[in-house]
C-alpha cells in the first residue's frame, strides 16, 4: 500500500493509507488514515493532482532534509517532528541551512566535551549542531583564506540570540586567543551586557532581542581571536516608554531597582519596579528563574572585563535611572492648547539633579516648542498629549545615545592593535513577522529579510550551480522564486521608501495622502501591490513568506524619528560629562523638515548611524530613519556578499513556551517564512539524491546479479540504474557521484526491500522446511523407535500373560479340586457327626417317651380330639337342620303377615317405629342365645382341660416331691459352698481394690514419667535448636566478620588507592601545569630576545583541530642555543607588560612549586610509613641459616684459594716471559713463545671461569638465603595453631572435647536443674570450645592461605625477574664475540642449574643431596669436556702453526716477524683490555667534555639510528657510570652539573622532538632506567634486595640523592605525558574512522541515503584508515617500547590509556552520530573490540585493565543489539549498561535508527521506561567521556641485573673521550 499526506486543518498534514489501487481518471482515492478510520479523498477535477506521497520510514528521521527521497512541505514537517518529539533532536540539516527548534529546555549538549567532540569533524560526519556549523566557518576560513558569515534568523522566542552565544562560545574555546589579554572572555563577556541594555521580555520570550546586531570576530594568521566589532540594527526605542500586558521593559531597568538598595545606588532615589510609570505598564515586572540583582553583578562584571571602570559604570547607570525618573514626570491642562508641569515636581527635580540641568529651563521646554519662520522665531505652548509625547521622545532618545555609546565602548574594548587577517560574522536578526496590527517596523524587519532571502536564494543557487558544474552534469535553469520584484517595490525610485521620505518632506504630508499616492503609484503597475478592500489607510504587499497588510498610521512620525530641539540644548549644557559626551555631536535639527511632530506619535526603530567623516554628521543626521535603515542594510549585504555565509534558522515549535511540544501550523508557517522550504523547492528541481558510485553499489548490490557486477563501478551502476529505471531523466551520472531525481532513492529503496523480503521469505522458506522435515524425520525416527519397542513390551507382555493364564488354571483345577474335596470330606465328618449324635438322640427320647407312657397320653388326646370333632360336627348339623326348619316355619307365617299387613296397613304405618324396635330386640334375644350355647361349649371343654391338667399336675407333684427330698439332703452342702463363696468374695474385693491403688499409682507415675520425659524432651529439644543456632550465630558471625573484614580492607584498601591516585592526579596536573608554565616563560623569554634582536619571523597557521589554549610553541632549534643571549631593550613597551606577567607567573610557579612540595612531603611520609610496615615484616620473618650455608662457603673458600694460585702462576708466567723476552731467547713467533702464549691464554680463560663461578655462587648464596628467609616465613606455624592441628585423631578430639567437659563444670547449682549432672550445659560449652577451636583453625588456614599467596606472588615476580635477566643477558651476550659468547652461554647454563639446585634444596634436602652429586659429577663431567676439547682445539692450531712454518721454510722464504707485526696475527681473539683489569663500572670524564657527553648522548643521539643496535638503556647506564665516578671522587660541584645538564638536555631534545614517539618513547625508557639505577645503587636496603654482592659494593658512597631522585620523576611524568599527547594525536584521526566508519564485516550495514552534508564514506579507501591501520599502529607502539626496554608495568600502563582514548572518542563519536546507532553498527563495534581484546591477548595484557576501559563502548554496542519493546527488555538493558550514565543510554536510545526495513525504531513509552527505572542512579550528568583524561601513572621499582663492569660501549656513540674505570 503507497503511503499519502493529505492536508488537514489541525494538523496541516495527515497521514494515511492507500487501501485500493488507482487507475488513471479516478475521481477517487480509498485511504485509510493512521488511527484506523476510512476516508475517501476526492481530487481536484480541474489540476487532478495525487496527494503527496510519504517517504519510506526508513529514511524518516534523518539529520538532512535533502536525503529525503520525496521532497515537499509534508515530508519536511514530519521529519521535523518526528526527530524533535520522539529523537529529542533540535538541530536538522536542510541542505547548507541548520533548522534549531527551540526546546524551551536546557539541555546538555553545549559543554566543552561537545565542543572538542565537533572540533576538527567534517560537518556531516556529526549530528547536526551549531557546534557543526561553526567548525565549517572557521575551518573554510583557515582552508580558503576566506570570511566567513552565519546568520541566523527567526522569530521572536525561536533562540536566535542562544544560537549566537553558542557560536561565539565556539570559537572562543576552539581558536583561544593570542595573547594574554583575554580577548574571547571579552567577546563572551559582550554578551550580558547587549542583553542587558537590548533584551527584553515579551509575551513570547523572556529574553528576546530587540535589535539585530552583526559582530565580526577578527582572527590573525594563526587563526586565534584578537578582537570583534559589533554592529547593530533596529534598536526598538518605544520599549523604552511603552510596553504591553506580560511584557517588560529592558532589562537593565529591573537590574537597577533590584539593586537600589546598594550603597552606591543610593544617589539614584530608585526603588521598586512597580515604582515606575516605565517599569510598570506591564504589570508583571518579575521573570520566574531570574535574579535580576545577581544579573546586575554579572552585567558590571562584564564591564569590568570590558574595560569601563567603575565611575564609568556609575554615570551610565546614573543616566538610566534619570529615564526612570523622567517617565515618572506629571503633565497637566493648562488650558486645552497648552499644558504644564507642577512647580517643585520630585521626579523632575531628581531628573534635572541626576542629568545636571536646571530645573526651569527641562520643565519649560518639555511643555513649550519654538517654531522658526523665515524672518522670526517664536515660541509656542503644546497641549498636554503632545508635551507627554514630547516626553518619551526624549527619553527615547536619551536611551539610543546612551545604547549607541555603549556599542561604541564594547567595540573599542573589543579592537585589537594586531593586524586582522580574517574575521567571521554572527548575524542575530529578526526574523519574518506577520501580526494582526503591521506597522514601520514589520515593514522595515520584512524589507531586510527580502535582501536576505534573495542573498539566501542566490547562494543556493550558486552552489547547486557548482555541483552540478564539478560533476560535469547538464545544466539545466532551475525556476526559483527571485523577489527582485518585491525589493523594487520597496526600494527602487518611486518606491515605497522613496515615497515616504518624500511625503516626510511636504509641510503638510500625513499617512493617507502618502496612502494615495501609493494606490496611485503601485496598484495598477504591480501585482505584488494591492489595496484591502474594506480600507483606504492600509497596503498589502506579496513577500516571498505570505501577504503582509501594512497600516499606515505612523508610518511618517516614525519615519521622521523627531525630538524637540530645544531639549536637546539643554542637555548639552549639562554639567554631567558622560551626558555631555552622548550629545557631542548632536546637531541642531531633529526633523528634516523643521515640522512639528503629529499629534500622539510614538517612535519606535533606531539605527545605529555609520561612522563617516566628521563633515558627513549632519547631512547623515537629517538622514529619515527609512534611508538610514536602507544605507546600513545595503552595507550589511555587501559584507555578507563578500564572505562565505552559512545559515541557521531558529523555529518557533509553540506559543506558550512548553518544552517539547510541536504546533505543526506554527511550525510551517515559519518554515515558509524562513527560507526553509525554498530551499527544499530548489534542491527538488534538480537532483537532490547523491550517491557515489561506492556508496550505490555497497546499498544496492542486491539488486544485481553477479554478471553485472563489473571491475569498473561506474559501469556496473551505469548498467543496473538503466535495468531498474526505464526514465533517463530520472538520474544523471557525474564523475563521481550519481545523481536522482526526488522520489527514485524511494523507488530503489521499495526494489531493495522487496528483494530483502523475498530474500528473507526464500531462506525463512528453506529454513522452516528444513527444519520441519528435520523434525519431521526425528518424529519419525523417534515414532518407529517408540513402535518397535512398545509391540515388543506387548508381545513379551502377552506371552508373559499366556504363560500365566495356562499355570492359573492349572494352579486353579487343583486348588479348586482340594478345596472341593476338603469341603466334601467336612461336610461328610459332619453329617455322619450329626446323624450319630441325632439318631442317639432320638433313641432316647424314644426311649423316656415310651417310657413314661406317652403313648397313652396321646391316644387319650387323640381320642379326645375326635370326640371334640364329632361333637362339633354334629352340633353343627343339628344346628342347620334347625335353621332349615325355622326358615319354612318363618316363610310360612311371613305369608300370612303380608296378607295381615295388607288389612293393617294403616296401622302399620302409624306403628312402623315399634315394629323396628321390636325386631332390633327380637335379634339380641338371639345374639344373646348364641353366646350362651358358645359358652356352654367352652365351659365343657375347659372342664375337660382342667381334668387332664389336674391329672398332669397330680404327677408332676409327686416328681417335685421326690425332687424336694434330694434337695434337703443337698442343703447342707449349699450351705458350706456359699460361705466359701462369701470369703472369695471378700478377697476378690480386697485384691481389687489393691490392684486398682496399684494401677493408680502406676497410672500416677506413668503419667509423671512421662510428663518429666515430655519436659527432658522440649529442654533438650530447646538445647539443641539453641545449639544450632549458636552454631549457626557463630558461624555466621564469623562468616559475616570475615565478609566485613574483607569488605572493610577492600574498601580501605581500594580507598587508599584511589585516595593515592588522586593524589599522584592531582600532582601530576600540578606537574604539568608548572611545566607549560616553565615553557610558556621560556616562549616568552625567547620572544622577548627575539623581539629585541631578531625580526619576528612569520607564522604558519595551525590546524584548525588543535587547539591554542595549550600555549605550546614549536621549539626552534636555532634560538635554542642561544637562550642565554642578551637580555637588552627593556624599554620597550612590550616588553615591560612581559615583565608584569612574568611577575604573575613566578608568583603562580612559587605557589605550584609550594603545593608541590607539601604533596610531594605527603606522598614521602605514606611511603615512609609504607617502607616501615615492610621493614617490620621483613624484621620478623629474618632468621639465619647459616649451617646449610657451610658446603658453598668452602666451595667458595676454595675457588677463592684456587683463583690465588691461578693469579700466582700467572704471574710467575708473566715474569719468566718478560725474562725470556729481555734475554731474547725466544723471540716472537719461535715455538716456545707460542706454547707460553697459550699457556697464558688457557690460564686466562681458566681464572676467567673460576671468576666466574665465584660470582655465582655469591648470588645464589644471597637468593638461597631469602629463599630459605621465605621457607621459613610461610612454615614457621603459630603454637596454638600447631596444638589445634596436631588434633587429627577421633579419640584425641574426643578426649579433649571430654577434658573441656570436665573444665567447663559450673559451680552454680542453677545449671543441674537441666538433668541430674548438667550433661546438656557441659555438651553446650563443649560445643561452643570446639567452635572456638574450628574457628582458630579456619583463622590458621587462611593465614597459611595468604602466605601461599605471597610467595606465589614472590615466586611470579622472580620468574619475571628471571625473564627480564634472561633478555638482558641475551642481550648482553650478542655484543660478545663468538667464542666470548659461548662461554657467556656455559656460565649462564651453569647459574641456571645452580638455580635448579638452590630451588630443590628448599623443596627437599635429602633429594637435594642426591641430585647435587648428579649434578656435580655432570659439571665435572662437562668441564672435563671442555679442556679436552680446548686442549684438542690448541693442540690442533699448534699442528697448523708448525705446517704452516715448514711450508714456508720449504718455499725457501725465512720472513723475520716483527713485533708490530704479531698483533695482525690470526690467533685466537682474546679480549685483553677487560681481563687486564678489574673495572668498577665507572666512566671517567672532563669536566670540560661535560657539553660534549650530553651532546652526542642526548641531543645528537637518533633511536631510529643508532640507538636501535644498543643494549636497552645503555645511555642511562653510561651517564650513571659517569655519575658513579663523579661520586667516588667526592665532587659534588660535578655531581650536580651533570644531573642538570641531563636534565636540561632530555627536556630540550623534547620540547625539540616532542612529536615523535620513537623519541619519546626512547627517552621515557632511559629516564625510567636512570632513575632505577639511582635506587639501585642508591644505598638503601629497600632498593638493594635484587643486588649482587657487587652491585652492592657499586652503591653511591658520599652523595644522597634522594632530591634528585625525585627530579627526575617528575620529568618521567612530563615524558610519559608527552607520550601519551603524541600517541593520542597520532591515533585520533584513525579511531573514528576504523572503529566506526570502516566497515570490518563487509555487507553487514548498508549505506542509509544521504543528503548534501555527506558523511565520511566507509567504504575503505587508499586513504581510509581501517581497524587494521588502529591495529598496525598499536604494534608499531608496543614494538617500540620493548626494543627501547621499557618497563613492562609502564608498558601496561601506556596500553590502557591507549585503549582508554580508543573507547572514549569511538563512544563519543557513537553519542553524536544518529546514522551510526543501528543494529548492524553495534555488531561492527563489537567485532572491532574482539580484535582489539584478541590483541591484547596475543601480547598478553589482558590484566593491564586496557579491557575495562572499553565496557562502556562494549555496553552501548550491546544495547543497539538487544531488544527493545517490553518492560523486560528495559530491565535487562538496566542491569547489563552499568557501566554507561542514564543520559548517555537515553541519547543512544533516541538515537538508534534502522538502516533496513526489517528493524524497528525504539517507543518513545520504552525510553521513558528506562528513565524511570534508572531516575535513582547517582551519577554524573555529562554526556561525553572525558578524552583529555590520563590516569595517573607510577614507575614501580625495576632493578637491572647487568652488572656494570661488563657493559661495552660501541663507538658508534663517538664517547671515546670516557674512560672505563
Amino acid at each position: 500500500c503507497e503511503r499519502e499526506i493529505l492536508t488537514d486543518n489541525s494538523e496541516v498534514w495527515k497521514s494515511a493509507e492507500l487501501t485500493k489501487d488507482y487507475r488513471q481518471g479516478d475521481g477517487v482515492l480509498q485511504l485509510q488514515l493512521e488511527d484506523g478510520k476510512e476516508l475517501e479523498y476526492k481530487l481536484d477535477p480541474k489540476t487532478n493532482n495525487l496527494p503527496h506521497l510519504r517517504n519510506p520510514d526508513i529514511l524518516v528521521g534523518e539529520n538532512d532534509l535533502t536525503a529525503l527521497s520525496y521532497l515537499h512541505e509534508p515530508a519536511v514537517l514530519h521529519n521535523l517532528k518526528v526527530r524533535f518529539i520522539d529523537s529529542k533532536l533540535i538541530y536538522t540539516y536542510c541542505g547548507i541551512v541548520l533548522v534549531a527548534i527551540n526546546p524551551y529546555e536546557t539541555l546538555p549538549i553545549y559543554g566543552t566535551d561537545i565542543i572538542y567532540a565537533y572540533s576538527g569533524q567534517n560537518m556531516g560526519d556529526m549530528d547536526p549542531h551549531i557546534f557543526a556549523v561553526a567548525e565549517e566557518a572557521y575551518k573554510q576560513m583557515a582552508r580558503d583564506e576566506r570570511n566567513q558569515s552565519i546568520i541566523v534568523s527567526g522569530e521572536s522566542g525561536a533562540g536566535k540570540t542562544v544560537s549566537a552565544k553558542y557560536a561565539m562560545r565556539y570559537f572562543a574555546t576552539v581558536s583561544g586567543s593570542a595573547s594574554e589579554a583575554n580577548v574571547e572572555e571579552k567577546v563572551l563577556a559582550s554578551n550580558p551586557i547587549m542583553e542587558s541594555i537590548g533584551n527584553a521580555k515579551t509575551t513570547r520570550n523572556d529574553n528576546s532581542s530587540r535589535f539585530g546586531k552583526y559582530i565580526e570576530i577578527g582572527f590573525d594568521k594563526k587563526y586565534r581571536i584578537i578582537g570583534a566589532n559589533m554592529r547593530t540594527y533596529l534598536l526598538e526605542k518605544s520599549r523604552v516608554v511603552f510596553q504591553a500586558d506580560e511584557e517588560r521593559n529592558y532589562h537593565i531597568f529591573y537590574q537597577l531597582c533590584a539593586s537600589a538598595h546598594l550603597p552606591e545606588f543610593k544617589a539614584l532615589k530608585l526603588g521598586k519596579a512597580n515604582d515606575f510609570h516605565y517599569t510598570k505598564q506591564g504589570r508583571n515586572p518579575v521573570i520566574d528563574g531570574v535574579d535580576d540583582a545577581k544579573e546586575m553583578s554579572t552585567t558590571r562584571n562584564a564591564f569590568t572585563l570590558l574595560g569601563v571602570n567603575e565611575s564609568y559604570q556609575l554615570g551610565l547607570f546614573q543616566i538610566l535611572a534619570s529615564i526612570l525618573h523622567l517617565g515618572n514626570v506629571e503633565v497637566n491642562d493648562r488650558d486645552s492648547d497648552s499644558s504644564i508641569i507642577p512647580p517643585n515636581n520630585g521626579h523632575l527635580s531628581v531628573f534635572c539633579e541626576l542629568m545636571g540641568v536646571t530645573y526651569q529651563d527641562m520643565s519649560h521646554w518639555l511643555c513649550h516648542k519654538k517654531l522658526k519662520t523665515a524672518t522670526e522665531t517664536y515660541i509656542k505652548p503644546i497641549p498636554k498629549l503632545q508635551a507627554i509625547n514630547a516626553r518619551d521622545a526624549l527619553a527615547k532618545h536619551i536611551y539610543a545615545k546612551l545604547f549607541n555609546w555603549i556599542v561604541d565602548h564594547v567595540n573599542k574594548a573589543l579592537h585589537s592593535t594586531v593586524k586582522q587577517h580574517s574575521f567571521i560574522g554572527v548575524l542575530d536578526i529578526y526574523g519574518f513577522e506577520t501580526f494582526e496590527i503591521n506597522s514601520f517596523e514589520q515593514f522595515c524587519i520584512n524589507y531586510a529579510n527580502e535582501k536576505l532571502q534573495q542573498q539566501f536564494n542566490m547562494h543556493v543557487f550558486k552552489l547547486e550551480q557548482e555541483e552540478y558544474m564539478k560533476e560535469q552534469i547538464p545544466w539545466t535553469l532551475i525556476d526559483f522564486y527571485d523577489n527582485q520584484p518585491c525589493i523594487n517595490l520597496i526600494e527602487a525610485k518611486m518606491g515605497i521608501l522613496d515615497l515616504l521620505d518624500e511625503e516626510c518632506k511636504m509641510p503638510k504630508g500625513s499617512d493617507d495622502s502618502w496612502a494615495q499616492k501609493l494606490y496611485n503609484t503601485h496598484l495598477k503597475t504591480c501585482a505584488l501591490f494591492e489595496k484591502p478592500r474594506m480600507s483606504n489607510k492600509a497596503f498589502i504587499i506579496q513577500h516571498f513568506a505570505d501577504k503582509v497588510e501594512y497600516q499606515c498610521d505612523g508610518f511618517l512620525e516614525k519615519n521622521k524619528d523627531t525630538v524637540n530641539e530645544e531639549q536637546i540644548h539643554v542637555l548639552k549644557a549639562s554639567k554631567f560629562d558622560l551626558l555631555v559626551e552622548l550629545f557631542r555631536d548632536e546637531e541642531k535639527a531633529t526633523s528634516p523638515t523643521g515640522a512639528a511632530p503629529a499629534t500622539g506619535g510614538r517612535t519606535r526603530l533606531s539605527v545605529k548611524p555609520d561612522k563617516n567623516k566628521a563633515g558627513q554628521a549632519s547631512k547623515e543626521h537629517k538622514k529619515t530613519v527609512g534611508l538610514q535603515f536602507r544605507n546600513s542594510l545595503q552595507l550589511l549585504m555587501e559584507t555578507l556578499n563578500a564572505t562565505t555565509p552559512h545559515y541557521v534558522r531558529c523555529i518557533k515549535p509553540n506559543d506558550h513556551k512548553y518544552a517539547f511540544t510541536f504546533d505543526p501550523k506554527r511550525a510551517v508557517q515559519q518554515l515558509r517564512a524562513c527560507g526553509v522550504l525554498e530551499t527544499i523547492r530548489i534542491s527538488a528541481a534538480g537532483f537532490p539524491s547523491r550517491w557515489t558510485y561506492q556508496e550505490f553499489f555497497s546499498r544496492y548490490r542486491v539488486l544485481m546479479k553477479q554478471k553485472d557486477v563489473l571491475t569498473d563501478r561506474k559501469m556496473t551502476c551505469k548498467n543496473v540504474l538503466e535495468k531498474l529505471v526505464q526514465d533517463p531523466d530520472k538520474y544523471q551520472f557525474g564523475k563521481t557521484k550519481i545523481f536522482f531525481r526526488p522520489g527514485q532513492v524511494a523507488y530503489l529503496e521499495k526494489l531493495r526491500a522487496d528483494k530483502l523480503r523475498a530474500a528473507c521469505i526464500r531462506i525463512q522458506k528453506t529454513i522452516r522446511c528444513w527444519l520441519a522435515r528435520k523434525k519431521y524425520l526425528r518424529m519419525k525416527h523417534a515414532a518407529t523407535t517408540i513402535q518397535r519397542y512398545v509391540r515388543g513390551y506387548q508381545a513379551r507382555c502377552l506371552a508373559k500373560f499366556l504363560r500365566r493364564t495356562r499355570a492359573a488354571i492349572i494352579i486353579q483345577k487343583y486348588q479348586r479340586m482340594y478345596v472341593q474335596r476338603t469341603c466334601y470330606k467336612r461336610k461328610q465328618a459332619a453329617a455322619l457327626a450329626m446323624q450319630c449324635i441325632l439318631r442317639a438322640y432320638m433313641a432316647r427320647q424314644l426311649y423316656k417317651l415310651l417310657r413314661e407312657h406317652k403313648a397313652i397320653i396321646i391316644q387319650k388326646m387323640v381320642r379326645g380330639w375326635l370326640a371334640r370333632q364329632w361333637f362339633k360336627r354334629s352340633l353343627k348339623a343339628i344346628v342347620y337342620l334347625q335353621c332349615c326348619i325355622r326358615r319354612m316355619r318363618a316363610k310360612r307365617e311371613l305369608k300370612k303377615l303380608k296378607i295381615e299387613a295388607r288389612s293393617v296397613e294403616h296401622f302399620k304405618k302409624l306403628n312402623i317405629g315399634m315394629e323396628n324396635k321390636i325386631m332390633q330386640l327380637q335379634r339380641r334375644i338371639d345374639d344373646q342365645n348364641k353366646e350362651n350355647r358358645v359358652l356352654s361349649e367352652r365351659l365343657n371343654s375347659l372342664e375337660v382341660s382342667h381334668a387332664a391338667e389336674s391329672e398332669r399336675q397330680r404327677v408332676e407333684l409327686t416328681r417335685l416331691r421326690g425332687a424336694e427330698e434330694d434337695a434337703k439332703n443337698n442343703a447342707n452342702k449349699v450351705t458350706s459352698l456359699l460361705e466359701e463363696l462369701e470369703r472369695l468374695r471378700k478377697d476378690l474385693q480386697n485384691t481389687q481394690k489393691e490392684k486398682k491403688a496399684i494401677e493408680d499409682w502406676a497410672r500416677t507415675y506413668q503419667d509423671e514419667m512421662e510428663q518429666m520425659i515430655s519436659e527432658l524432651k522440649e529442654q533438650n529439644h530447646l538445647l539443641k535448636n539453641e545449639k544450632n543456632d549458636l552454631n549457626r550465630l557463630i558461624q555466621e558471625q564469623s562468616q559475616q566478620w570475615t565478609e566485613k573484614m574483607q569488605r572493610a580492607l577492600k574498601e580501605e584498601t581500594q580507598q587508599l588507592e584511589n585516595d593515592l591516585n588522586e593524589e599522584r592526579s592531582r600532582y601530576q596536573n600540578l606537574l604539568t601545569e608548572h611545566l607549560r608554565l616553565e615553557e610558556k616563560y621560556d616562549d616568552l623569554k625567547e620572544e622577548i630576545t627575539l623581539a629585541v634582536n631578531v625580526p619576528k619571523p612569520g607564522h604558519r597557521r595551525t590546524d584548525s583541530t588543535h587547539s591554542s589554549n595549550e600555549s605550546e610553541c614549536t621549539y626552534n632549534s636555532e634560538f635554542a642555543e642561544s637562550e642565554e643571549g642578551s637580555r637588552g631593550g627593556e624599554d620597550v613597551p612590550k616588553a615591560i607588560l612581559d615583565m608584569s606577567l612574568f611577575l604573575k607567573l613566578q608568583k603562580r610557579v612559587s605557589e605550584l612549586e609550594q603545593e608541590k612540595q607539601s604533596l610531594q612531603n605527603e606522598l614521602d611520609r605514606r611511603e615512609e610509613q609504607f617502607q616501615r610496615a615492610r621493614a617490620r615484616d621483613d624484621e620478623e620473618h629474618k632468621k639465619a641459616r647459616s649451617a646449610e650455608l657451610e658446603y658453598e662457603s668452602l666451595k667458595r673458600q676454595e675457588l677463592e684459594s684456587e683463583n690465588k694460585k691461578l693469579k700466582h702462576d700467572l704471574n710467575e708466567m708473566r715474569q719468566s716471559l718478560r725474562g725470556s723476552a729481555e734475554a731474547g731467547s725466544a723471540a716472537p713467533g719461535s715455538p716456545a713463545y707460542t706454547v707460553l702464549l697459550d699457556q697464558l691464554n688457557a690460564s686466562n680463560e681458566e681464572l676467567e671461569v673460576r671468576k666466574e663461578e665465584v660470582l655465582i655462587l655469591r648470588s645464589q648464596l644471597v637468593s638461597q638465603k631469602e629463599a630459605m628467609q621465605h621457607k621459613e616465613t610461610m612454615t614457621e606455624p603459630l603454637p596454638y595453631i600447631e596444638d589445634v592441628q596436631k588434633l587429627t585423631d577421633a579419640k584425641e578430639i574426643s578426649q579433649a572435647y571430654m577434658g573441656l567437659k570436665e573444665t567447663s563444670r559450673s559451680p552454680f547449682p542453677d545449671f543441674h536443674k537441666l538433668n541430674e549432672d548438667g550433661e546438656l550445659w557441659l555438651v553446650y560449652e563443649g560445643l561452643k570450645e570446639t567452635n572456638r577451636l574450628l574457628e582458630s583453625q579456619l583463622q590458621a588456614q587462611r593465614r597459611s592461605h595468604e602466605n601461599e599467596v605471597e610467595v606465589l606472588r614472590g615466586e611470579l615476580q622472580s620468574v619475571k625477574e628471571e625473564n627480564n635477566r634472561q633478555q638482558q643477558l641475551l642481550a648482553q651476550n650478542l655484543q660478545l664475540p663468538p667464542e666470548a659468547r659461548i662461554e657467556a652461554s656455559l656460565q649462564h647454563e651453569i647459574t641456571r642449574l645452580t638455580n635448579e639446585n638452590l630451588e630443590l634444596h628448599s623443596d627437599d634436602p635429602k633429594e637435594y643431596k642426591a641430585y647435587r652429586i648428579s649434578m656435580l659429577r655432570r659439571m665435572v663431567d662437562l668441564m672435563e669436556q671442555l679442556e679436552k676439547q680446548d686442549k684438542t682445539v690448541r693442540k690442533l692450531k699448534k699442528q697448523l702453526k708448525v705446517f704452516a712454518k715448514k711450508i714456508n721454510d720449504l718455499e725457501g722464504g725465512q720472513m723475520d716477524v716483527s713485533p708490530g707485526q704479531t698483533a695482525d696475527e690470526p690467533v685466537h681473539p682474546v679480549n685483553i683490555p677487560r681481563r687486564e683489569k678489574d673495572f668498577q663500572g665507572m666512566l671517567e670524564y672532563k669536566k670540560e667534555d661535560e657539553l660534549k657527553l650530553v651532546k652526542n648522548l642526548i641531543l645528537e643521539l637518533k633511536p631510529r639510528g643508532v640507538a636501535v643496535n644498543l643494549i636497552p638503556g645503555l645511555p642511562a647506564y653510561i651517564l650513571f657510570m659517569c655519575l658513579r665516578h663523579a661520586d667516588y671522587i667526592n665532587d659534588d660541584q660535578k655531581v650536580r652539573s651533570l644531573l642538570t645538564s641531563v636534565i636540561n638536555s632530555i627536556k630540550k631534545i623534547l620540547k625539540k622532538r616532542g612529536d615523535d614517539f620513537e623519541t619519546v618513547s626512547f627517552w621515557l625508557s632511559n629516564t625510567c632506567r636512570f632513575l632505577h639505577c639511582l635506587k639501585q645503587y642508591s644505598g638503601d636496603e629497600q632498593f638493594m634486595k635484587h643486588n649482587t654482592t657487587k652491585q652492592n659494593d657499586h652503591c653511591l658512597s658520599n652523595f644522597d640523592l634522594a632530591e634528585y631522585r625525585q627530579v627526575l620523576s617528575d620529568l618521567a611524568i612530563q615524558i610519559y605525558q608527552q607520550l601519551i599527547k603524541c600517541m593520542e594525536n597520532i591515533l585520533q584521526p584513525m579511531i573514528v574512522s576504523g572503529m566506526l566508519e570502516h566497515e570490518t564485516i563487509q555487507g553487514v550495514s548498508g549505506v542509509k541515503p544521504t543528503g548534501l552534508r555527506k558523511r565520511t564514506s566507509s567504504i575503505a579507501d587508499e586513504g581510509t584508515y581501517t581497524l587494521d591501520s588502529i591495529i598496525r599502529q598499536l604494534n608499531s607502539f608496543h614494538s617500540i617500547m620493548c626494543q627501547h626496554g621499557t618497563d613492562p608495568e609502564l608498558i601496561k600502563q601506556v596500553v590502557k590509556q591507549q585503549f582508554y582514548i580508543i573507547g572514549a572518542v569511538t563512544l563519543n563519536n557513537l553519542l553524536l552520530r544518529k546514522d551510526m546507532c543501528s543494529w548492524s553498527k553495534g555488531m561492527q563495534i563489537r567485532y572491532n573490540v574482539s580484535q582489539l581484546e584478541e590483541w591484547l591477548r596475543d601480547k598478553n595484557l589482558m590484566t593491564c585493565g586496557a579491557k575495562e576501559t572499553l565496557e562502556p563502548l562494549i555496553q552501548a554496542a550491546q544495547l543497539l543489539q538487544v531488544k527493545k519493546k517490553t518492560d523486560e527488555d528495559a530491565e535487562a538493558i538496566c542491569s547489563m549498561c552499568n557501566s554507561l550514565s542514564t543520559a548517555q543510554i537515553v541519547k543512544v536510545l533516541n538515537l538508534y535508527t534502522p538502516v533496513n526495513a526489517f528493524e524497528e525504531r525504539v517507543s518513545v513509552l520504552f525510553i521513558r521506561t528506562i528513565q524511570t527505572r534508572l531516575r535513582d542512579r547517582k551519577e554524573s550528568p555529562q554526556l561525553l567521556m572525558d578524552t583529555k583524561l590520563i590516569y595517573p601513572v607510577t614507575f614501580p621499582f625495576n632493578p637491572s641485573s647487568l652488572a656494570l663492569e661488563t657493559i661495552q660501549i660501541p663507538s658508534s656513540l663517538n664517547v671515546g673521550f670516557l674512560t672505563r674505570v
